[in-house]
């Protein structure tokens, strides 16, 4: 059982769900021996604290925990620094589907109570990286939790490339796209077009092609350990971009090589005892409950 003594505080701005959460866990926290530290953005969401405040690198560095108050987009801007920190992130929801900031705002004190005892449990999702080959040259792209797309940019035109994993050529695409998705990313884009969903524990990733031009393309569930590579023809006047986690991260040129692999160092995520992925996925995806009473 890990000791958080130090924790850290990160809220989305522009909610006001958001502030009322941040005040109700500061507190409840200050009736326990924690230091608490906010990020500096969030500190902007609280006038009148007194505590202490850091960038969000040094939140990273400074904390045994991180408590993220948004929805799924505020655990994923932070997600990339936390798991270079290894600190685990904890999320309490305040945006709309919550696969990843899975607390309650009614059940702050009675859910951050158990955390602070030791019961909780722990789980990695690991984050994917990408780096660009131009003429002979490494340029450094970007990384990210759920997925890393290459698309158009802002016309909706078909673009060219071809796909290897690992070094075996897979196919020819014209698309508006592909996703290269993780098991946390295959309930986002992924899923809405089309891909499948995976349990986080798989170590795989998911590649769906966006509206492919041939109808023979469908998602492809590959392992994480091969590496992915694209490599983007000549397109009429147009240069594709990537983006990872829906951040413009690189504008491609013809000829450009995407790698992408899975990147070391896991986002550790901290969960309530009785958190059940499947029931995740009935709450926020609207699949059918329990039909038939097991004690019937």
């Amino acid at each position: 059982m890990i000791n958080f003594s130090r924790i850290g505080l990160v809220g989305r701005s522009g909610h006001a769900g958001v502030v009322d959460s941040l005040q109700r866990l500061l507190k409840f926290l200050a009736t326990r021996n924690v230091q608490i530290i906010l990020d500096e953005k969030t500190a902007a969401l609280l006038p009148s604290h007194q505590l202490e405040v850091r960038s969000r690198e040094h939140l990273g560095r400074d904390c045994d925990l991180v408590i993220v108050v948004g929805g799924d987009g505020s655990m994923l801007n932070v997600a990339q620094i936390m798991a270079y920190h290894d600190v685990p992130v904890l999320g309490v929801n305040r945006g709309r589907l919550g696969f990843l900031t899975d607390i309650l705002p009614a059940e702050i004190e009675q859910r951050i109570e158990q955390i602070l005892n030791g019961q909780y449990k722990e789980e990695s999702r690991f984050l994917i990286e990408f780096e660009v080959v131009r003429a002979g040259q490494v340029i450094p792209g970007g990384c990210a939790l759920n997925d890393i797309v290459l698309h158009p940019g802002t016309a909706a035109q078909m673009i060219e490339f071809e796909l290897y994993i690992g070094e075996e050529f897979v196919n020819s695409q014209q698309s508006d796209g592909l996703i290269v998705a993780t098991p946390t990313g295959s309930t986002a884009y992924a899923l809405s077009a089309g891909g499948p969903i995976m349990h986080p524990s798989l170590n795989a990733l998911v590649l769906v092609p966006m509206y492919p031009h041939t109808l023979s393309s469908r998602p492809l569930v590959v392992d994480a350990a091969n590496s992915i590579r694209i490599v983007v023809v000549k397109q009429r006047s147009m240069l594709p971009q990537i983006s990872c986690d829906g951040a413009v991260k690189f504008t491609t040129e013809p000829g450009d090589q995407i790698m992408i692999r899975r990147k070391e160092g896991p986002l550790r995520l901290i969960h309530p005892l009785d958190h059940s992925y499947y029931q995740t996925c009935r709450s926020k995806l609207g699949w059918g409950n329990r039909l038939i009473n097991p004690d019937d």
